[in-house]
């Protein structure tokens, strides 16, 4: 049995993050991960201007740009008529006016090595968390399993950032409310050629909606489908996918051939909920366990990041110091981020309800789109802004105590 000042489950966007702040603070933490490595295909891997100027406080920022990466500097939207600009981040304020398009285990990876870099930090590969250590009402650590067995990890601070299936957050007996969504997304790629479109853009066509995101050698493709209605597809054979592909991205019609069955898609089970209370004494929840975001707007990685700058802001100091945490201090981080979380999902509800789900249904609403949205004056700077920054962007303010080996 060991004990940390911290021990954070879960080595996605949002605990790698804050392991990485805490651990340049002096904090003892550990970041437990289930999985051998983070290279999971069709994960989300949007790093938007707010993510890119937390890495530029952290002086990651020349090293995440050497990664391989596209830059996106707006969002599109391709109808059977007309082409509808968005968002233009180039009228962004601020030094980063663009969304980078980056594999997610390539940023989780700079995160943890730059983790590494400190003494009081510990990372565990393949070590499943299992539930966490209570003591009456309070957590003190976790249970988990690696390859030599059954171990507990004791802990001033537990944190949840295990993803919308946590089992630290079922373990703690929170349950999240859920919203409804209309759909799930099946995720594949075809090869891309020189000639092809160079930008990002949704189209939309009665009964159809597909996201196509380009990444120089290939196409990575979501393609939505009604909530639950993947057993029917694939019931239906690989032409059901390849036939509106073919006719919603005619460019694309001589290599549909190219996807060959059912075993090169993936799907994605959409879910939009969020927690009542983020906390209990000695535990604290983040990222997609606290709150499940639609991939609409592409801002998940983003919001969890945040969390994680706000979580560090208000917690590493104390931690550092060695003193208790109470809930009330924790309870102070959920004010924090619900206000964003809650705006974000309440703007994803709405897209959901009003194009999404009339779209997928064959029965589309007729509603009027200006020819470029992101020129009307209003519109468009809240389009850029809450695309490229979010409702309420975070600055690092924790502190620097602990010195790199």
């Amino acid at each position: 049995m060991r004990r940390n000042t911290c021990v954070i489950a879960g080595g996605g966007p949002a605990g790698a993050m804050l392991a990485l702040l805490l651990a340049r603070a002096g904090v003892e933490v550990t970041l437990l991960e289930k999985h051998g490595d983070f290279l999971r295909d069709f994960r989300g891997d949007t790093i938007h201007p707010s993510t890119l100027q937390i890495l530029d406080e952290l002086g990651l920022a020349e090293e995440f740009h050497r990664l391989p990466h596209r830059k996106a500097y707006g969002m599109e939207i391709h109808t059977d008529d007309t082409t509808v600009p968005v968002a233009n981040l180039r009228r962004l304020k601020g030094k980063y006016q663009y969304i980078a398009f980056v594999p997610q285990w390539e940023f989780l990876d700079l995160l943890t090595t730059a983790a590494k870099r400190y003494p009081n930090f510990r990372l565990l590969m393949e070590t499943e968390v299992l539930g966490v250590i209570r003591e009456g009402d309070a957590v003190r650590g976790v249970r988990y399993r690696d390859a030599s067995g059954e171990h507990e990890l004791r802990a001033t601070l537990t944190v949840a950032a295990d993803g919308r299936h946590s089992d630290v957050r079922r373990s703690a007996g929170l349950v999240p409310v859920e919203r409804s969504a209309p759909m799930d997304v099946v995720w594949f790629r075809l090869p891309r050629e020189p000639d092809d479109p160079g930008v990002t853009f949704l189209r939309v066509s009665s009964g159809h909606m597909m996201v196509s995101i380009n990444r120089e050698t290939y196409w990575q493709l979501a393609y939505l489908i009604p909530k639950g209605g993947f057993e029917t597809l694939r019931s239906q054979g690989i032409e059901t996918i390849r036939e509106p592909v073919a006719r919603l991205l005619p460019f694309l019609g001589d290599r549909v051939g190219r996807l060959r069955d059912f075993g090169e898609v993936s799907v994605l089970s959409v879910a939009l909920n969020r927690l009542r209370r983020w906390h209990r004494p000695g535990l604290l929840v983040i990222g997609d366990a606290a709150h499940a975001m639609s991939p609409i707007f592409g801002v998940g990685i983003n919001l969890a990041v945040q969390d994680a700058v706000a979580a560090a802001n208000l917690l590493a100091g104390p931690l550092a110091a060695g003193a208790e945490i109470p809930e009330s201090l924790l309870a102070r981080v959920q004010r924090r981020r619900t206000p964003p979380t809650a705006v974000t999902q309440f703007a994803q509800s709405v897209v959901q309800d009003r194009l999404i789900r009339p779209t997928l249904s064959g029965r589309p609403r007729q509603v009027w789109l200006p020819r470029d949205i992101s020129r009307i004056p209003l519109i468009g700077f809240l389009a850029r802004r809450f695309v490229g920054l979010g409702v309420l962007p975070e600055h690092i303010s924790s502190p620097v105590k602990s010195h790199q080996v």
